[in-house]
Formats: C-alpha cells, sequence, structure tokens
C-alpha cells in the first residue's frame, strides 16, 4: 500500500513538470531589450536613471563592491573616467552584494564609501542583483542576450557598451581597468562615429 502512494506520488510529479516544461517551451523568449540604451535603472539616489541619455556615448559597466579584494580598481576606474570623458567614455558602476557579501551597506553607505576613499565622480547606480533569481533587467540582458554571455562570477566584471548600445567586450575582474586589452578596446570603440540620429517624423 506504501509503496503503491509512493508510485502514484512520483507519476503526479513527473507528470506535472513535464507539463511545466511544455508550457514554458511554448513561450516565446522575451528579450529584454534590444541594446543597454533601452534600460532604465535606479541610481544611488534612488532616481531613475535612463541609459538613453547616454545614446552615442561608450559605457563601462562595472559591478562592483566595497568589501571586496578588488575594490582598488575603483581607483583606475576614476582614472580612466577622467581620461576619457571628454571623448564620450561614461563608467557606470553598479554595487552589488551577490558575493559573499561584499557589499553590505546601504546606498548612502556605498556612495559615502565611494566619494571619501576614492574619489569617485562617475554615475553610480543603487545596489541590484547581477545574478540569481532577482537579477536585474540590466544583467539579465548582459549575461543571457549580448554579444558576451555568460553568468557574472565575481565582483568588478567589466562589460564595454559601444556607442549603439551594443556589448562590445567583457573582462573579468582580475583584469584591471588600465589593463592593455581594456585601454585598446576602448580607445576603438571611442574612435567609432556614433550611430546617425534618426530623421524627424514628418
Amino acid at each position: 500500500m506504501f509503496l503503491s502512494a509512493i508510485a502514484a506520488l512520483v507519476v503526479v510529479v513527473i507528470t506535472a513538470c513535464a507539463s511545466r516544461a511544455e508550457h514554458q517551451a511554448d513561450r516565446p523568449h522575451q528579450p529584454v531589450a534590444a541594446s543597454v540604451f533601452e534600460l532604465t535603472l535606479d541610481d544611488i539616489q534612488g532616481k531613475p536613471y535612463p541609459l538613453q541619455q547616454h545614446a552615442g556615448q561608450v559605457l563601462l559597466l562595472v559591478n562592483v563592491a566595497s568589501k571586496c579584494g578588488f575594490s582598488g580598481q575603483y581607483a583606475a576606474l576614476q582614472a580612466l573616467y577622467e581620461r576619457y570623458r571628454a571623448r564620450g567614455l561614461v563608467v557606470i558602476g553598479v554595487p552589488a552584494n551577490d558575493f559573499l557579501w561584499q557589499e553590505p551597506g546601504d546606498n548612502a553607505e556605498i556612495a559615502q564609501f565611494c566619494s571619501t576613499t576614492y574619489g569617485v565622480t562617475f554615475p553610480m547606480m543603487a545596489k541590484a542583483a547581477v545574478t540569481g533569481d532577482e537579477q536585474s533587467p540590466l544583467y539579465r540582458h548582459l549575461t543571457s542576450e549580448s554579444s558576451k554571455p555568460g553568468a557574472i562570477r565575481w565582483n568588478f566584471t567589466k562589460f564595454l557598451i559601444g556607442r549603439d548600445g551594443k556589448v562590445i567586450d567583457r573582462f573579468g575582474p582580475s583584469t584591471e581597468p588600465d589593463a592593455p586589452p581594456v585601454l585598446s578596446a576602448l580607445e576603438s570603440a571611442l574612435a567609432a562615429p556614433s550611430p546617425s540620429s534618426p530623421m524627424p517624423i514628418q
């Protein structure tokens, strides 16, 4: 009797899982965005921050964490921002607490740390998840819909975004922001012409 009940339960579970899988397969995948410029984040003050404002510029998106062993890269990121800002580079920091709880503070504490410790003046966003079930739309796009997909494995992963809003390259946490491969890719991205503005509707 007991074994029969267990067998019946297993059949029910298998049937339910198969039905769910078929249902999910029937639903087409809905991409988050064609480019990052279609997305809006919250900045570190909690205000909407549409990435559309940077259309035609080059972005370096970095998931950051104050307590990470790579946090010294803030200095190099700030130096890059100051060096290339006039040519169209915008560095954007996205704090995340996904890896060993290395970003435990709230947004105000993070902003204070970045300002007083590293003199950060580039745009900082509100804390967001870059992996897991709560992954933000930005990082869903970067990790599954861009030309450089793959899960974020640690803090200070860097995505270089071209003037058209598409991912050009991706660099791991241990690659310094001013490493030759980053600078080479950045120079090429900045040398590219801005996409033509759309014709006005008559």
